[in-house]
C-alpha cells in the first residue's frame, strides 16, 4: 500500500482495470449509493445498471474493488475471496457479506455457555469463502475461567487459532491487530450481542460503530450494527463490522464444511460402505469412533445437518442437479415396480 494507493490495493491488479479507470474499495452500500475509499480518500459514487444482480453474486459488496469513470463504478474487479450466505428463506438468493478478505473474524462470546455448534456453523462458511477463519471469543472480563473456554472451542474449531479478548480491559486485543496486519483485510461475522461494535471501537481506536450497554442478566449486549462497514484501522489493517445475523444460511459451502468437520469427514473415508449412512452399517468408521467416546455424537449430527443443508441448496440453484435428482428416483421406483417378486 502507498499513499497514492487506495487502501489495501495491490498494483498487480492494475491489469484487470478497464482502461480509463481508476480502482477504489467499497466501503458500504446503501440507497443505492456506494461509499469507496480511493487515492485521494473517501466518495459517494452510483453503480452503474449493469452491476445490479438479481441473484445477489454480482453487484458491488462491502470490500469489493470497483472500477470508477468519473462518479461511476463501472466494474466489479475479480473478488480472490467472498463470505455469503443464502438469503433467508425458501430461495436460492445469495448475499455477499463482504469480499476480499484475508481473514474472517468468527466473533461469539464468553458470557454463558460456549455455542459450539454455532461457530461449527460459521466456521464452514468461513472456510468455504477462500479466506482464513479466526475465533475471537470476546467479554473474556466476564468469564470466570477463560482458559477452559477456549479449549472446548479449540477441541472443535480444528486448525483455526481461537482468541479470547476483552473490550474493556483490552485483554488479547494485540492479538487480533496482528492478525490484521497493515493492508490485510478482515471481516467480523456472529450473531447480535456478541460485543462485534464494542470490538471494532477498541481495535481502531474510536468510535466507528455504536456500541450499547450490556444485559446484566447474560452479558449479552443488543443488536446495534445496522450496516456493512470497512473501517481503516490505525496500523494499516481494515475491519468489516456486520450486523448480527440471526440466520446463517448456507449457500455454497460443501467444502467448508468438509474442512470445518475434517475429523469426522476422515473417518468417513474409512467406513467399509463407500455409500455408508453411518446409522447401522457393518463396518461404519463414524460409528465406531461415536461408540468408543473420541466422537461427539453432537458434532456428528451437526455435521450430516450441515450436509444436507448443502445439497438442499444445490438442488435449488443447480438445475443439472435437479435433473439427475429426479432421474435417480424416477430409475429407483422404476426399479420397485419391475422387481419380479413384487407382491402385488
Amino acid at each position: 500500500m502507498t499513499e497514492l494507493s487506495p487502501p489495501g490495493w495491490n498494483p498487480d491488479r492494475a491489469g484487470e482495470l478497464p482502461e480509463g479507470t481508476e480502482p477504489a474499495r467499497v466501503a458500504r452500500v446503501d440507497r443505492g449509493l456506494l461509499t469507496v475509499l480511493t487515492a485521494t480518500g473517501e466518495r459517494r459514487v452510483h453503480p452503474a445498471a449493469a452491476l445490479h444482480d438479481d441473484a445477489g453474486l454480482a453487484s458491488p459488496a462491502v470490500g469489493d474493488w470497483v472500477a470508477l469513470r468519473g462518479e461511476l463504478a463501472v466494474a466489479v474487479l475479480p473478488r480472490r475471496s467472498a463470505f455469503t450466505r443464502n438469503v433467508a428463506g425458501r430461495t436460492s438468493a445469495a448475499q455477499v457479506i463482504a469480499a476480499n478478505l484475508d481473514t474472517v473474524l468468527v466473533v461469539d462470546a464468553l458470557a454463558g455457555a460456549a455455542r459450539l455448534r454455532r461457530i461449527e456453523r460459521y466456521l464452514a462458511v468461513a472456510w468455504g469463502s477462500g479466506a482464513v477463519p479466526v475465533v475471537v471469543l470476546t467479554k473474556a472480563d466476564l468469564c470466570d475461567d477463560v482458559p477452559a473456554a477456549v479449549a472446548a472451542v479449540a477441541e472443535d474449531a480444528l486448525g483455526v487459532d481461537v482468541l479470547a479478548v476483552s473490550s474493556v480491559t483490552g485483554e488479547g486485543l494485540d492479538g487480533v491487530r496482528a492478525v490484521v496486519g497493515p493492508g490485510r483485510t478482515a471481516a467480523m461475522v456472529g450473531p447480535s450481542g456478541v460485543g462485534k461494535s464494542s470490538l471494532a471501537n477498541a481495535l481502531a481506536g474510536r468510535t466507528v460503530a455504536a456500541a450499547r450497554e450490556v444485559r446484566a442478566g447474560d452479558g449479552r449486549g443488543r443488536h446495534t450494527t445496522t450496516a456493512r462497514e470497512l473501517h481503516l484501522l490505525p496500523g494499516g489493517g481494515l475491519l468489516v463490522d456486520t450486523p448480527g445475523m440471526r440466520e446463517l444460511a448456507l449457500y455454497d459451502d460443501a467444502d467448508g464444511v468438509d474442512i470445518a468437520y475434517a475429523d469426522v469427514a476422515e473417518l468417513a473415508t474409512h467406513c467399509r460402505f463407500r455409500d455408508c449412512g453411518h446409522r447401522t452399517e457393518p463396518g461404519c468408521a463414524v460409528a465406531a469412533a461415536i461408540d468408543d467416546g473420541t466422537l461427539d455424537p453432537a458434532r456428528f449430527v451437526a455435521w450430516r445437518k450441515l450436509q444436507r443443508e448443502v445439497q438442499r441448496q444445490l438442488l435449488r440453484v443447480d438445475a443439472r442437479a435437479r435433473a439427475r435428482e429426479k432421474a435417480r428416483a424416477r430409475a429407483f421406483f422404476r426399479a420397485v415396480r419391475d422387481q419380479p417378486n413384487r407382491v402385488r
